[in-house]
């Protein structure tokens, strides 16, 4: 399982590449070294109300981080660079969700499982309700059919 909370998917290719060979010279069957990613993933009707959502908690969460460690504060614009088309958060409307899942999937050589960390520091039950929801009807049954047509 990979945790992924910035940059790119593709920047986490050498890692699978790295653990995959580790594998194969141990003697394990390439076929059981299954890949997960965990990054951060939240899903509303629209792209725009999938980040509006998100955004200020995921801000108070990693601002907190920030200050600790002597980092920069996070913005807005590093946000929506990363919940854009080449960032890796899993935020966004149904299809723009499963679009990055299948890329994130394509880019790392196959993904078994990938897990979202939904939660930030503020947003309201409903939201997170609703993101479940779109998850079940509208992101699985899209990623099912991908992975039965691969």
């Amino acid at each position: 399982m990979i945790a992924i909370i910035g940059g790119t998917f593709e920047r986490f290719r050498p890692l699978v590449d790295l653990y995959r060979e580790a594998g194969a010279r141990a003697g394990y069957d390439p076929a059981i070294l299954q890949v997960g990613v965990h990054a951060m993933g939240f899903v509303a009707d629209s792209d725009d109300e999938a980040r509006d959502i998100f955004f200020p908690g995921w801000a108070q969460m990693i601002g907190k981080y920030a200050s600790e460690r002597g980092w920069s504060q996070p913005d807005r614009a590093q946000f929506d660079y990363m919940a854009g088309p080449d960032g890796a958060f899993l935020i966004g409307s149904p299809e723009t969700v499963a679009a990055k899942m299948q890329h994130a999937s394509e880019v790392l050589g196959g993904v078994s499982r990938i897990a979202f960390q939904m939660t930030s520091a503020a947003f309201e039950t409903a939201a997170m309700l609703r993101s479940i929801e779109l998850l079940g009807t509208e992101v699985a049954p899209v990623m099912r059919a991908n992975n039965a047509n691969a």
